[in-house]
């Protein structure tokens, strides 16, 4: 998205011979065979260990907690561990942050409505991308390290901060952005502020 973002707001006259339908496939397809590639690798390194424990510490499975439960070497693992988090969110969060300054200098020279526009357009994935930033270093977190002597409400809310917060902000933040979706929310919000107001008027 922020590459298809920087070719329309830098390179617009050259956007439609870029951003093809074969291009479009072509990032679709590399993003899948990555992820499966990934999950194999993890998955043979995985079948490899003999585990010793059967309790993890998370509502949910996570690959580096069933590798703290091994008896056996887990060097490999843990390097792995390490080059998947640089490969998988540095460079990428890297990569998108150039994109939106190279979009940020061009809408700083450009006009006010342009500024305007491309500002509303940019600003959903970029609080998309700090959300799942947010996201992975609480994984990391809880995975990496002893996190027993947290209180188990902070636990709790840490295990599902990633399942959770994504799908719930993602549909808000890009929603908001359509005028249909936008005018409801808008007439939700004043009918209940209405509702109080009336209320409150009732009881004086």
């Amino acid at each position: 998205m922020s590459y298809d973002r920087y070719l329309a707001i830098c390179c617009p006259l050259q956007y439609n011979t870029r951003m093809t339908s074969n291009s479009t496939a072509v990032l679709i397809m590399v993003t899948w065979a990555y992820s499966l590639v990934k999950f194999l690798i993890a998955l043979s390194l995985n079948l490899r260990l003999r585990l010793c424990g059967n309790f993890l510490n998370s509502l949910y499975c996570q690959n580096y907690l069933v590798v703290r439960l091994a008896c056996s070497g887990t060097k490999v693992n843990n390097v792995y561990g390490i080059f998947d988090i640089i490969i998988t969110i540095i460079v990428p969060t890297l990569i998108i942050l150039f994109s939106y300054m190279k979009i940020l200098k061009v809408c700083f020279y450009g006009s006010k409505q342009m500024r305007q526009k491309s500002l509303t357009t940019c600003t959903p994935q970029l609080v998309s991308l700090l959300n799942f930033s947010f996201g992975c270093c609480f994984e990391i977190f809880q995975s990496r390290f002893d996190t027993t002597g947290l209180p188990g409400t902070l636990r709790i809310f840490l295990s599902l901060y990633f399942l959770m917060m994504q799908p719930l902000m993602n549909p808000i933040l890009y929603g908001t952005q359509m005028s249909k979706i936008r005018g409801v929310y808008e007439h939700v919000l004043s009918s209940k502020v209405s509702c109080r107001c009336s209320k409150v008027s009732q009881s004086d």
